[in-house]
């Protein structure tokens, strides 16, 4: 299973349309919940996505998503919780 590369950033940035946090358009979204999606579709959207990042946005990008694939919850969602403790 390919990891949604949803960071829990959800704003779109309104000239290009693209999400800050994972830089996909709302089509994009809707096809990665989409439950016959192929994997290799997802696999091709992960390099598409992050082509359109740069500096610091593709390194944060890079470290929540991997922390998110390795503990189940993104960086940014994680520091949500903790911070309602």
């Amino acid at each position: 299973m390919i990891i949604s590369p949803c960071i829990s950033i959800c704003k779109t940035d309104p000239i290009t349309g693209y999400c800050y946090g994972c830089a996909r358009s709302k089509e994009e979204v809707k096809i990665w919940k989409d439950e016959n999606t192929r994997d290799s579709w997802k696999k091709n959207n992960l390099q598409e996505i992050q082509k359109r990042m740069y500096g610091w946005q593709l390194e944060s990008f890079k470290e929540s998503y991997n922390y998110k694939v390795n503990n189940g919850i993104s960086l940014f969602k994680e520091k949500k919780l903790n911070e309602k403790k």
